[in-house]
């Protein structure tokens, strides 16, 4: 694994922007590991202090993927990009067995803390949320186009967006993420990766078409709907058992033009913008990576007016909940144009 990981560091040491640490100096900015920040499947994160002054949060990675592969994942592509929405890596430490990650610290936690409310816990309005959801967009928008290569995320969840001071949302964990050429429409996965309830269908029915950047935008949708229903999508407690499927029961209540009664975050209040934010939530979720838009697209559709927006199909939880019918809608309403006309600008493949 170490070989591994030092043969990458040595091909790419040009391109990579994060400083490399020794594991002296990672026990010197945890202050010998004092404050722990929280924990996961990768092992432990800690609160750190820079020479500069400044804070950091510094992931050690315990259990190891793939000979280090997730690892290699984070510095290879976060270590070389920068994006307001994405979090900063600032260094990393490998010495024999020992690998640590060092980031900007984001003071307010990761994103999953505000969707369900908990007691004493900050509580975000339906406008901050729609804030942050756009800022998640461009973020994924970015690493899907903004770079030399491709990057796709397959793992975007709440947990793994991160909020600074200002509430500014950045994408973090980038150990499942791939790199691959830019015109790579389809790419080749050999297993499905990812977290339940986020993962695209097509990493499970090879039927419905192939793995792309599309599986991230389906994965943007799902974490869209969490944001707007404050809850789970799959909630087997639910009140009423159409709200188990949570997309499917919104979808429902907005195509028949009905007030969505969200809890304490009833769509009266940003009224507009909640709708906005169902609308391109549910054609993010479409079954078929064909009919979902391009993160481009998607940044769009947030950023237009919800007249302008259409109601896709409904969508379905496998396929086999599809109808037969092969026909696709389109998500941008033009003003009275004719019925054979379709703006190029939102066609999906692009």
């Amino acid at each position: 694994m170490y070989d591994n990981i030092e043969k990458f560091l040595q091909s790419h040491d040009n391109d990579l922007m994060p400083i490399r640490y020794s594991y002296s100096d990672i026990k010197k900015i945890t202050n010998s590991f004092k404050d722990k920040l929280g924990e996961g499947g990768f092992g432990l994160v800690y609160k750190g202090k820079l020479r500069s002054g400044g804070f950091a949060a510094v992931k050690i990675l315990s259990k190891s993927k793939a000979n280090g592969q997730d690892f290699i994942n984070e510095v290879a592509t976060i270590g070389r990009i920068y994006h307001v929405n994405v979090v900063r890596l600032i260094g990393f430490t490998v010495e024999g067995s020992k690998r640590a990650l060092i980031y900007e610290f984001m003071p307010n936690g990761s994103l999953d803390k505000y969707i369900v409310s908990r007691q004493g816990s900050i509580s975000l309005s339906n406008e901050k949320m729609y804030e942050i959801s756009l800022g998640v967009a461009r973020g994924i928008e970015y690493l899907h186009q903004g770079c030399d290569m491709q990057i796709l995320h397959f793992d975007i969840k709440p947990h793994n967006i991160l909020l600074d001071e200002k509430f500014i949302p950045k994408l973090s964990d980038f150990g499942l993420a791939k790199l691959y050429p830019t015109d790579n429409s389809i790419v080749p996965l050999t297993a499905a990766r990812g977290t339940i309830g986020y993962m695209a269908p097509e990493l499970f029915y090879k039927n419905i078409g192939g793995v792309s950047h599309k599986s991230d935008v389906y994965s943007f949708g799902m974490l869209l709907m969490e944001m707007i229903g404050r809850r789970k999508n799959l909630n087997a407690l639910a009140n009423h058992s159409s709200q188990i499927y949570f997309p499917s029961w919104i979808y429902d209540q907005v195509s028949e033009g009905k007030d969505v009664e969200l809890g304490d975050h009833a769509m009266e209040q940003g009224k507009e913008t909640t709708k906005k934010m169902i609308i391109v939530a549910l054609w993010c979720i479409q079954l078929r990576p064909n009919d979902r838009p391009s993160m481009h697209n998607v940044v769009k559709m947030l950023e237009s007016d919800v007249e302008s927006l259409q109601m896709p199909p409904k969508p379905f939880l496998t396929p086999h909940h599809m109808p037969k019918d092969d026909d696709t809608a389109n998500p941008i309403k033009l003003s009275d144009p004719p019925n054979d006309c379709i703006d190029s600008s939102y066609q999906f493949g692009r």
